[in-house]
């Protein structure tokens, strides 16, 4: 997906100290070399923090309030050697707007992805939401929840709570809308993340999560070395800007098919095929054939050069996959190192793009009375 970023000067916000996060009581940084300090600020007049997360194998996840975003994830290679393996920044005022647009790690709402022309229609009333993307509404518009600060909790030393009340109207979608995403860190290696809403007014939601990924450890070098399998045999092709034309097509004899693993750079340059000269690469949702069932695999993502692998599990009915084909050295992340092109990967679990468009696609209306959930799993492991 585009991404773009604009630098301006900023006015230091004041330094705002949360009890509620433990690990901010000291100035002792993250096993990803992070300063919880460079998180604690204030934006649009709440406080934002650094929650980190810890399990008995060792491994690490580093989670910020602004955005609901995963900021670092420290998982082991085959020899043991942590790695962070996502990509992020290093201080909560790069996550701001002013500062950069991006989606690193972020927790999106109110819809994830694309809506085209950024029009909806609920009970018969047509409603024009911002656009933001070659005219759809991307990410719910440039003021979409991962550019929001989340109320938090932390429970305990795997779990971190944040919550979103998102007013009637906010960028123009109806319903007052109370949100909740949950990260546990699990003792096998896993990051479960569980989302659920309510709302007073029909509406839609869609809710997922938009970390990238480097399984090598080393934002350095691309993903491209990576090696990808998704449990889907169809995907939803898209047009010259972006949106899904409505067809479900077949992956079979084309370079969309990970049905079987393959390198991630086997096929990405083949713009002859005109579905990766349309998303300039991998910027697709593929049809899951897990019935739902968030016990089956959805997508295996691995290192050669680290053994590091990711299993995604899912209930949701698709997985978009971006390539990471927009960054382009512009954006300076964590330790100082420019973001090149494809030096990351999302594997975004969601409905399918526009499907408050297209009936026939499963649907993201939620009604008053009803309880909107989705899970996401990223389970760790080494592979020798």
């Amino acid at each position: 997906m585009i991404k773009t970023t604009r630098t301006f000067m900023m006015l230091a916000g004041a330094a705002i100290a949360l009890s509620a996060c433990k690990t901010n009581e000291t100035a002792q940084t993250t096993l990803s070399g992070l300063d919880p300090q460079n998180f604690v600020a204030e934006y649009e007049g709440k406080p934002t923090a650094l929650y980190t997360l810890k399990n008995a194998n060792g491994m690490e996840v580093c989670v910020t309030n602004f955005g609901g975003r995963i900021v670092s994830v420290m998982v082991p290679d085959r020899n043991g050697d942590f790695k962070d393996v996502v990509l992020g920044f290093d201080s909560v005022q790069a996550y701001f707007p002013e500062n950069n647009l991006s989606d690193f790690g972020a927790s999106i709402g109110r819809y994830a992805n694309r809506i085209n022309q950024g029009r909806i229609v609920i009970d018969g009333d047509t409603i024009q939401l911002p656009q933001n993307n070659f005219g759809h509404c991307l990410h719910g518009g440039p003021a979409g929840w991962q550019y929001k600060v989340y109320a938090a909790e932390q429970p305990n030393d795997s779990t971190v709570v944040l919550t979103m009340d998102s007013p009637d109207g906010d960028s123009n979608f109806p319903g007052n809308v109370k949100a909740q995403v949950t990260y546990t860190l699990k003792a096998d290696n896993a990051i479960d993340i569980a989302y659920k809403a309510t709302t007073d007014k029909p509406t839609i939601i869609n809710m997922t999560n938009h970390s990238y990924f480097n399984l090598n450890g080393d934002p350095t070098q691309p993903i491209t070395d990576n090696v990808l399998s998704i449990n889907a045999k169809r995907y939803t092709p898209v047009d010259s800007t972006y949106m899904t034309t409505g067809e479900i097509l077949e992956v079979k004899d084309t370079p969309m098919d990970f049905t079987v693993a393959k390198v991630v750079g086997d096929d990405i340059d083949k713009f002859d095929f005109v579905q990766l000269k349309n998303g300039n690469g991998y910027d697709h949702n593929w049809v899951l054939d897990t019935d739902r069932d968030d016990s089956q695999v959805a997508a295996t993502l691995y290192s050669p050069a680290t053994g590091i692998q990711l299993e995604v599990l899912t209930d949701e009915p698709g997985i978009q996959v971006y390539s990471g084909n927009f960054l382009d050295g512009t954006v300076t992340g964590k330790h100082g190192i420019a973001y090149q092109q494809r030096t990351g990967i999302c594997l975004e679990t969601q409905k399918y793009p526009d499907t408050p468009n297209k009936p026939e696609w499963p649907s993201a209306l939620l009604k008053p009375g009803e309880t909107y959930t989705s899970h996401c799993v990223f389970r760790f492991s080494t592979v020798k």
